[in-house]
C-alpha cells in the first residue's frame, strides 16, 4: 500500500514538517469509535449493492473490530505520517485484513466520511449532555421543593426589589436549563442526518443504497444534496450557539452562588467538598467551582466565535480549513458537560440559610409596592400612591427605621386612606401569597410549579 493515498500524482514525498503541520490525529482519535462504525456500515452497503462480495465483507468487517479493539485498549500507534483518524484505520486495516483493506473507500471520500463521523459523535454527545441537563432540572426541582418555606429578597438592578419564596428563584433557573434542553433536543434533528454517501462532492458513480446505510447507522434521514452534505457545519455551529446560551445560564447561576457565599450576604454555605481555601489565608474559603464554571463560560463562547469565523468565507465545498472545526467543538462538549456534571454534585450540598435570607427579605423597604398596591385598593390612582409611599420611605430613611416600623399616626400623615389593617400587608408571607398571578412566586404557584415539573419530568424520556 502506497504510503499516502494521492502519492501517484505527487513526485516528492511530503515534507516532515508538513506532516506535522496538517496531522489532526492528535484530537481527531476520539473519533474512532464512529469511524469505525461508519466504516462496517459502508462495508456492508458495499456488499449488499455487489461491489465487493460477502466474503471480502466478513474480512472488512472482522478486521475493523479487531482495530476498535486495539483502540478502546490503547495499544495503538499513532504517526504524524498518516494525519487523521480516518488514514490511521485504513493503513491498520490493510495489516490486520491484507489487500482486500484498498476497496473499503470505494464510493466514499474523507470529506463525507469526517462528516459522518463528526455528526455520530455531535450525536452521541448531545444525547449525554440532554441527560445531564435533565438530572440538573431535577436537582433544581429538589431544591425548590426542600426549601418551600424560605423567603429571600428579588432583585433588580443587583438591588433589593420585592420578597420571593427561594424556591421560585430556583424554579428560574429550572426554566433556563428546561429551555436549554429543548434547544438540544431541536439540535439534534438536524444533527442527526446523514452525509456519507457523498463522497467528495458530487456523489458517486456505484450503485449505493444510502438509505440502507443510513438504517444502519440510526439515521431517520440522508443528506439531499452531496455538496452541502461535505461542507456543512451548521450543525456544529448550532451546537456550540446552544451550548454557549447553556453556559450563560450557568455563568449567572455560578455568579449568584458567588455573592450569596460572600459574608457581606452570608445567604448560603457551599459544602467544604466544593470549596478551597487560600495558599496564605487560613481562614479563607473559597467558592472556585461557581467561579471556574464562570471563566470557563468564556472558553464555550470562544469556540462558537472560532467556528463561526471558519466557515464565514468558505467556498464550496469541502476545505482543509475546516479541519479546525473539532478542536473548539470537542473543548465546548467537554466543558460544558464538565460544568453540568460539578453542578449536579454541587447544588444538593448547599446549605441555604433561611434565616439570614428572611433577615435581608425585611429591610430595604421591600414592602413599599405593597404599601402602593394597598392604596390603589382605597382608590388612589396608582401613581399618586407611587408619590405617596416614596414620601413615606424617604421620612422612614431618616429616622433609621422600616416603614412597617412607623406608627398608624405617621403613616396617616401621608394619607389618610392608610387604616391599621395596612400593617397585616406588610407582612413577609401576606406579601409572598398575594402574587398569585400566574408565574408569580406565591406559595401556592409554586407548590403548583414544583408539582408540574415533577409530572413533566417523570413523563420525559431520553433523547
Amino acid at each position: 500500500m502506497a504510503e499516502k493515498p494521492w502519492d501517484g500524482r505527487f513526485a516528492e514525498k511530503t515534507d516532515k514538517h508538513v506532516e506535522a503541520f496538517t496531522a489532526s490525529i492528535a484530537y481527531d482519535w476520539r473519533l474512532y469509535p464512529y469511524d469505525i462504525a461508519g466504516s462496517i456500515a459502508h462495508c456492508k452497503m458495499l456488499a449488499k449493492v455487489g461491489v465487493i462480495s460477502d466474503e471480502e465483507s466478513v474480512l472488512l468487517v472482522e478486521g475493523l473490530g479487531t482495530i476498535k479493539r486495539e483502540l478502546d485498549r490503547r495499544e495503538f500507534t499513532f504517526d504524524d505520517s498518516l494525519e487523521d483518524i480516518h488514514m490511521h484505520i485504513e493503513a491498520r486495516l490493510f495489516q490486520v485484513a491484507g489487500k482486500v483493506a484498498q476497496k473499503l473507500h470505494t464510493a466514499r471520500s474523507r470529506n463525507d466520511q469526517v462528516a459522518l463521523d463528526v455528526r455520530m459523535y455531535l450525536r452521541e454527545e448531545v444525547r449525554q449532555t440532554i441527560d445531564l441537563l435533565q438530572q440538573l432540572k431535577v436537582v433544581l426541582v429538589d431544591m425548590a421543593d426542600g426549601h418551600l418555606d424560605v423567603v429571600m429578597p428579588g432583585y433588580t438592578h443587583t438591588q433589593r426589589a420585592q420578597p420571593v419564596l427561594f424556591a421560585h428563584h430556583m424554579l428560574a433557573y429550572y426554566e433556563m436549563v428546561k429551555r436549554d434542553q429543548a434547544r438540544f433536543c431541536d439540535c439534534l434533528k438536524r444533527i442527526n442526518v446523514m452525509p456519507l454517501g457523498a463522497a467528495a462532492l458530487a456523489g458517486t458513480t456505484y450503485p449505493i443504497d444510502r438509505e440502507y446505510t443510513a438504517k444502519l447507522l440510526d439515521f431517520p434521514e440522508i443528506s439531499p444534496n452531496s455538496m452541502d452534505a461535505v461542507s456543512d457545519r451548521d450543525f456544529a455551529m448550532e451546537f456550540l450557539s446552544a451550548a454557549s446560551i447553556a453556559m450563560v445560564h450557568l455563568s449567572r447561576f455560578s455568579e449568584e452562588l458567588v455573592l450569596w457565599s460572600t459574608a457581606e450576604f452570608g445567604f448560603i454555605t457551599l459544602a467544604d467538598a466544593f470549596a478551597t481555601g487560600s495558599s496564605i489565608m487560613p481562614q479563607k474559603k473559597n467558592p472556585d467551582i461557581p467561579e471556574i464554571v464562570r471563566g470557563k463560560t468564556g472558553r464555550v463562547f470562544g469556540s462558537l466565535v472560532a467556528l463561526f469565523t471558519l466557515m464565514k468565507s468558505l467556498p464550496m465545498a469541502y476545505n482543509r480549513d475546516m479541519q479546525e472545526d473539532k478542536e473548539p467543538l470537542f473543548d465546548a462538549v467537554d466543558t460544558l458537560k464538565a460544568c453540568l456534571q460539578i453542578n449536579i454534585q454541587m447544588i444538593p450540598r448547599i446549605t441555604v440559610n433561611r434565616q439570614v435570607m428572611r433577615k435581608a427579605a425585611s429591610v430595604g423597604f421591600l414592602n413599599a409596592t405593597d404599601m402602593a398596591d394597598y392604596l390603589v385598593n382605597q382608590g388612589m390612582p396608582f401613581r399618586k400612591a407611587h408619590t405617596c409611599v416614596g414620601n413615606a420611605v424617604a421620612y422612614a430613611l431618616g429616622k433609621g427605621i422600616e416603614l412597617d416600623q412607623l406608627t398608624l399616626e405617621e403613616l396617616k400623615q401621608f394619607s389618610p386612606l392608610i387604616k391599621a389593617d395596612i400593617f397585616d400587608r406588610l407582612t413577609l408571607e401576606y406579601m409572598i401569597n398575594r402574587r398569585q398571578s400566574a408565574g408569580g412566586t406565591a406559595t401556592e404557584n409554586v407548590i403548583r410549579a414544583i408539582a408540574d415539573a415533577r409530572r413533566a419530568l417523570n413523563s420525559e424520556t431520553p433523547a
